[in-house]
């Protein structure tokens, strides 16, 4: 058994694919994705559906679960006075989503049947949003985007949903001793002073392993937590 992590698919149903084959994903082994399945690439429905059929991957939630999950139940409900009345904040978040690469998604969602839409959402909603691991004899800390107004004496149940997929870590500061963060959310093509910009960046007790799939000259990244092996997939935009 060993466990794996990815990271922001981005609906790379092809790179995820490739990127599977080269781990050799065996049943028994464990794969966590930290969220951003969907969105920016062309078949977000198709990779999420394919992991909801995976009963060894976790998926954790997000940015763009929580904006999709913002904008699909009102989507799916039916028209009455109440639901008019938050018609406003919906299109706020409508528009919110439609700016990060929302199009993809809903193009798809809308082919599948009602009761496979509502599986998708409940899908998404059971999601967490972080997750703590030991894999080796050493503690990890899996989570999208990062830990927002951090402090060390901080307990996870005080970040917000927010601080956890919306904000991002300082990979220059080392936040626990003993704890490895991993990360997706922040391609490693934009990490200042990382000599590997687009494949997983390791440093200060961080694991940052958004490699930019969706980008130019981006690929898919996964880690090996029990060894530290990288596995990248063939493909890149």
């Amino acid at each position: 058994m060993a466990t794996y992590v990815i990271s922001d698919i981005h609906g790379q149903y092809n790179m995820f694919s490739d990127l599977l084959e080269r781990i050799g994903l065996t049943d028994e082994d464990v794969l966590y994705i930290l969220g951003d399945v969907i969105d920016r690439g062309p078949d977000p429905i198709r990779t999420l559906t394919r992991l909801m059929e995976m009963p060894n991957a976790v998926c954790l939630k997000g940015n763009h679960e929580v904006m999709a999950l913002d904008c699909l139940d009102f989507l799916m409900q039916e028209i009455t006075d109440q639901s008019i009345l938050s018609l406003e904040e919906v299109m706020e978040n409508v528009v919110r989503w439609q700016y990060n690469g929302s199009k993809t998604t809903i193009e798809e969602f809308r082919q599948l049947s009602r009761e496979m839409q509502q599986a998708v959402v409940d899908f998404m909603k059971q999601m967490p949003v972080y997750k703590k691991l030991s894999v080796a004899g050493k503690d990890y800390l899996l989570v999208h985007g990062g830990l927002g107004d951090f402090r060390p004496d901080k307990k996870m149940e005080e970040y917000s949903l927010h601080d956890l997929v919306w904000e991002r870590p300082d990979y220059s500061t080392p936040y626990f001793p003993d704890v490895y963060v991993v990360t997706g959310h922040t391609p490693t093509l934009i990490i200042a002073d990382n000599p590997r910009p687009g494949y997983i960046f390791q440093g200060n007790h961080h694991i940052a392993i958004d490699c930019g799939s969706y980008w130019p000259g981006g690929r898919l990244g996964a880690i090996r937590l029990d060894d530290g092996q990288e596995f990248y997939s063939d493909g890149v935009v």
